[in-house]
């Protein structure tokens, strides 16, 4: 007789299931989820962190994408009050249904990596809604969400997430804890959306503007690859070093830049 809370893995869906149980108590004890607090666990997969995350008496939503995962989790967990299935795209998924009051929802995901970074811009639209974050990513993909200025890690990703959060790369996952495993490493990474920016930008969409520009082409000075944004003067003006390479300025600088175009684009409009 066949186990029914077996599932071949999908490579479709980028499935790599969580099994090793130190691993799984170890996250548990990061994300340290308390009875009555909301918790939205996405891409639960067969269950791995849902029992620890529900039996922390939280009330926990779920979204799976998987059709073929959804009795395998209603089985395992659906006679429990505190737990909601929601079968859908997390990418496509509208968190204000959850209802949830502003920065209590504490998110929890195992996420597939070719969905990572879409999903995490998806989520900080809704950061006012968000307590914090912990997410199983790519080792690389967590390394770059925490860079620093100055490395090759450091670019849109990094000051993106770093504008809305703070970065904490918690731990280290190999291969052998998952099945099937993957071929690259993962971490462990906590996301704190901020109460206010650190840096607050006058239209954080002029901020993502300079950003993209700023990355398409890393190896040339800002002075080239922002110059259909922002002139030699405007660079200057913004108090940054036109013939610095993007990633040897901070999130500060990029900031400024960004306010500098938001004043240059405020201008144009009320000139026209």
């Amino acid at each position: 007789m066949s186990d029914p809370y077996q599932h071949r893995a999908r490579k479709r869906f980028g499935q790599n299931f969580l099994h090793d149980a130190g691993v799984i108590h170890r996250i548990l004890r990061a994300i340290h989820a308390r009875e009555g607090e909301r918790l939205l666990e996405i891409g639960p997969g067969q269950g791995a962190l849902t029992e620890g995350l529900l039996a922390s008496g939280a009330q926990l939503d779920v979204i799976e994408l998987d059709l073929d995962l959804i009795p395998i989790l209603q089985q395992r967990f659906g006679q429990e009050p505190r737990f909601r299935l929601n079968q859908g795209d997390a990418l496509k998924f509208d968190f204000a249904r959850l209802q949830a009051e502003p920065r209590s929802l504490r998110v929890v995901g195992n996420l597939p990596y070719n969905i990572s970074t879409p999903l995490i811009f998806h989520l900080l639209n809704n950061a006012g809604l968000i307590r914090d974050m912990h997410f199983m990513l790519q080792k690389e993909v967590v390394e770059r969400l925490a860079a620093e200025p100055g490395g090759g890690d450091w670019g849109r990703l990094s000051i993106m997430v770093q504008y809305h959060c703070a970065v904490e790369h918690l731990f280290n996952v190999g291969p052998g804890a998952f099945n099937p495993a993957p071929k690259v490493d993962s971490a462990i990474v906590r996301l704190v959306p901020h109460a206010q920016p650190p840096h607050p930008a006058k239209d954080p969409r002029q901020l993502e503007r300079v950003v993209r520009e700023a990355f398409n082409q890393r190896r040339k000075t800002l002075r080239n690859t922002l110059k259909g944004l922002l002139d030699a003067q405007d660079i200057e003006a913004a108090g940054v070093d036109g013939s610095l390479r993007p990633e040897q300025l901070d999130l500060a600088a990029f900031v400024r830049l960004a306010d500098r175009l938001a004043e240059r684009t405020a201008g144009q409009t009320s000139d026209a």
